[in-house]
């Protein structure tokens, strides 16, 4: 696990049941499911990165690299890239595929994986 900030972190298939399912027992984590040679993926990343910045870790990232991680993205049935999981309380809460402005980023968090006491 190699963390960029409190709140993102690369995950992999060794430690995405830590990683994620563990911790979305606590808060929100949006998993970012990317490719190297997906160019919306390279143009997602930044931006999700700068949402849940936001949040301040009430929310947390989790990049998997889909192509290391075949068997994951396989276990979720994901189709394309890239794809976005919000996992709460150790489920899929929601998901999303391919790239998104800003403004639907955050609503679908919002909707999907802060609770009223989060806020």
């Amino acid at each position: 696990m190699k963390s960029h900030a409190n709140w993102i972190i690369d995950v992999t298939e060794k430690d995405f049941a830590e990683q994620v399912l563990d911790a979305s027992q606590h808060r929100p984590v949006l998993v970012d499911f990317w490719a190297e040679w997906c160019g919306p993926c390279r143009a997602l990343t930044p931006l999700l990165e700068r949402v849940v910045g936001s949040y301040e870790g009430r929310v947390l990232l989790a990049k998997v690299d889909a192509d290391e991680n075949m068997r994951l993205a396989g276990q979720y049935r994901l189709r394309g890239f890239p794809t976005c999981l919000l996992f709460r309380k150790g489920v899929v809460a929601g998901h999303f595929s391919g790239m998104r402005p800003e403004h639907f980023v955050r609503e679908f968090i919002e909707t999907h994986g802060l609770l009223p006491q989060d806020e």
